[in-house]
């Protein structure tokens, strides 16, 4: 089935990460683990913690509208992807989308670490409804709901916030295919309850998300009608190096495409691929007409993937 989607470019993107930098050492000073352990099977070396889910999406928002060169009032569709809300009610959406003056919609999009991709491929697809302009943060603050006792998860998931601003543009061609998925029979493997921390099934998790990545990557590849040696960038989820490094070699991507972040930002769930992809845009990785992959997984358990053109 060939999909038709609306004209849009991504015209200005963000970061915001919390001041504070916990580093390997700092656990392997407290926890039975250390800098080689940690490093060696994760690639995280340093994360930062601190800040709410508000106050880094309305920074790292903040900065997306700067490089766009508008102003807040000026984007009317506002979607903010987190697992890590700052109440239960209201959505958190409604603080970043009252501190920014934005009008129009607002809403939340909870898919855990895929939900960056899922809120991208919502926020295109109402651009085709009328909506002008649109705001995409993922943000999240895990080291809020994560046992910093259990090494096991200490060491993977931290806070921080990236977005992009899209608008609709008869002229350009932005997402070129996607693919969301979800298997919620695997909701047990990675889980939080409600005051509580995150529980994970590590093996589990590793297994599923290297076979859920590459599967959606090479079905939007192929829906794209392009191949791994056309793709200029690969923006996966900044879970794990070893599951980067995986699924890197089953799709045979060159390694050197790859956007990563997570040695110096752990897991940032929702923020993560959009951290990623920002940071690869101000290092100037993306010219004009560029092909990106994005691939991420998360708790659900949700999958996402899309091949966007780079321009604006």
């Amino acid at each position: 089935m060939t999909i038709s989607y609306p004209g849009a470019a991504i015209t200005g993107w963000g970061i915001a990460l919390p001041d504070k930098i916990v580093t390997n050492a700092d656990f392997e000073a407290r926890l039975d683990t250390s800098d080689a352990w940690i490093t060696e099977r994760t690639g995280i070396r340093e994360r930062r913690h601190g800040g709410s889910t508000s106050g880094l999406a309305v920074e790292a928002a903040q900065a997306a509208l700067d490089t766009a060169g508008i102003e807040g009032w000026e984007i009317d569709l506002l979607i903010l992807s987190t697992t890590t809300p700052d109440q239960a009610v209201p959505a958190t959406s409604s603080t970043v989308h009252h501190q920014l003056g934005c009008s129009g919609a607002a809403f939340d999009v909870n898919a855990a670490c895929a939900g960056f991709v899922y809120s991208l491929v919502t926020a295109v697809s109402m651009l085709g409804a009328g909506y002008k302009r649109a705001l995409v943060i993922g943000a999240d603050t895990l080291s809020r709901i994560t046992d910093q006792e259990d090494r096991g998860t200490a060491v993977l998931f931290a806070d921080g916030a990236g977005a992009v601003v899209i608008e609709a543009r008869s002229d350009r061609e932005l997402l070129l295919s996607h693919d969301l998925g979800l298997d919620g029979s695997l909701t047990s493997i990675l889980s939080c309850d409600h005051g509580g921390y995150i529980v994970m099934e590590g093996r589990d998790v590793f297994r599923r998300a290297v076979r859920a990545s590459v599967d959606s990557a090479a079905k939007v590849l192929e829906a794209a009608e392009v191949t791994v040696d056309d793709i200029t960038l690969f923006v996966p989820h900044q879970a794990n190096q070893r599951i980067i490094d995986a699924a890197v070699q089953r799709l045979g991507l060159d390694p050197k495409k790859s956007a990563i972040v997570l040695d110096r930002t752990g897991n940032t769930s929702s923020g993560s691929m959009a951290i990623a992809l920002a940071e690869a845009a101000d290092e100037g990785r993306l010219g004009d007409g560029d092909l990106v992959l994005l691939s991420g997984f998360g708790a659900g358990m949700t999958w996402a993937s899309a091949v966007l053109r780079w321009g604006s």
